[in-house]
């Protein structure tokens, strides 16, 4: 069905995200000297992610037992509040396959959250779509003004963090596709 291949559209690039993450933050860490290593080990574990602010499921229990809509509106969350610091994420990581165009990264975000509200709408069958968590403001642009070009630590940071979100993307995508499924059995 069309609803089907939306959702395995979606995971399917948030995949695509994940592994890119994972590419810029190796990318990163093989460009730093030594010291600067060892420097950044002693920062993990990670202090604070911007998108902490959004309450989402902590742990698999949780997980399994929140609703596909719940999933479906914490990832849009999450792929959302990313869209700003993507143009930053895109600058930090130079020898990166995402030079060539830094808006790439962006585009993908914008893309994977248009997808995920489409679903959102199939799932709400037309009833309002009402979410508490949209009047939040977004803490981000404050943040990246505070951010050094060169601050090592921060551009650690702001890739870790990324990692960590699409991971989180990536599991919510595939339970609240298995919910759908209506597979009581969605094991993580």
């Amino acid at each position: 069905s069309e609803n089907q291949r939306l959702f395995t559209n979606a995971v399917i690039r948030v995949q695509r995200l994940h592994q890119l993450a994972a590419k810029m933050i190796n990318d990163f860490e093989d460009s730093l000297l030594p010291e600067e290593r060892r420097q950044l080990s002693k920062i993990f574990p990670l202090s604070f992610c911007n998108s902490d602010y959004i309450e989402a499921p902590t742990g698999k229990d949780e997980t399994q037992k929140s609703s596909m809509l719940k999933l479906l509106r914490i990832s849009f969350r999450l792929i959302e509040s990313w869209e700003y610091p993507s143009q930053t994420l895109s600058g930090t990581v130079s020898n990166s396959l995402i030079v060539g165009n830094p808006n790439q990264l962006t585009e993908k975000l914008a893309d994977l959250k248009m997808g995920i509200n489409v679903l959102i709408k199939g799932s709400l069958d037309g009833q309002p779509n009402i979410d508490d968590n949209d009047s939040l403001p977004l803490p981000f642009e404050d943040f990246y003004l505070t951010m050094g070009e060169n601050n090592l630590r921060e551009s650690f940071r702001l890739l870790a963090c990324f990692k960590k979100d699409m991971h989180k993307v990536e599991t919510y995508l595939r339970v609240a596709n298995c919910r759908r499924s209506l597979d009581s059995n969605c094991t993580l």
